[in-house]
């Protein structure tokens, strides 16, 4: 996948209704702080489109990113950020969850995890959810550039074992500093657009 143009369409908030698209949709969902952002950034050749940020819980809105006109981005709101309220922390799953539930064009979901700790209990919850939803997660291993690579199937394993994933899910190991990862995600979503075109 060449990604040769990137345009911010859509920002939906806790009021918004959904966009009803006609392209493909891949989302993106992740605990805040786990590196969202920056997949999305890497993915896009872009440094900053997708807001970065040391603060978690920065992203409290569905950002659908337009990619090469061909496909979506969508940019799920971070979940288990610790300090915000529960209000808070209520309104960011029920977006999430209503996306999950609503869109009708979403193809794939990326599941964010971070490579050097067990899945959380938010985690896990969203795991379930979008099994539920009829998808199989796709997993992305952040923050692979903080273990050592003998450490890397060990963590792999932990991540697993700990979402109790369904047989033939995909781990993809990223770091977003040096891209190891990003090409195995780029022929997925070539895969997908693929299988769209049939």
């Amino acid at each position: 996948m060449v990604i040769k143009s990137v345009n911010l369409e859509t920002v939906c908030g806790v009021t918004s209704k959904l966009p009803e698209n006609k392209l493909p949709e891949i989302a993106f969902a992740g605990k805040s702080n786990v590196g969202k952002s920056s997949l999305i950034n890497g993915l896009m050749n872009r440094k900053s489109l997708a807001r970065t940020s040391s603060r978690p819980g920065k992203t409290q809105t569905i950002n659908y990113y337009n990619i090469n006109n061909e496909m979506y981005f969508v940019d799920l709101p971070g979940y288990g950020y610790a300090t915000a309220n529960e209000r808070v922390k209520a309104q960011w799953g029920k977006l999430i969850e209503d996306y999950l539930h609503q869109s009708k064009k979403l193809k794939a979901v990326f599941l964010l995890i971070d490579i050097r700790h067990a899945p959380s209990e938010n985690d896990r919850i969203m795991y379930e959810w979008i099994l539920d939803r009829g998808y199989k997660p796709i997993i992305i291993a952040t923050k692979l550039d903080k273990i050592n690579r003998s450490q890397v199937s060990k963590q792999v394993r932990l991540i697993c074992d700990t979402l109790d994933v369904v047989d033939d899910t995909t781990v993809i190991p990223y770091s977003a500093l040096s891209k190891q990862g990003r090409d195995e995600i780029y022929e997925l979503l070539d895969k997908i657009l693929a299988e769209e075109a049939l």
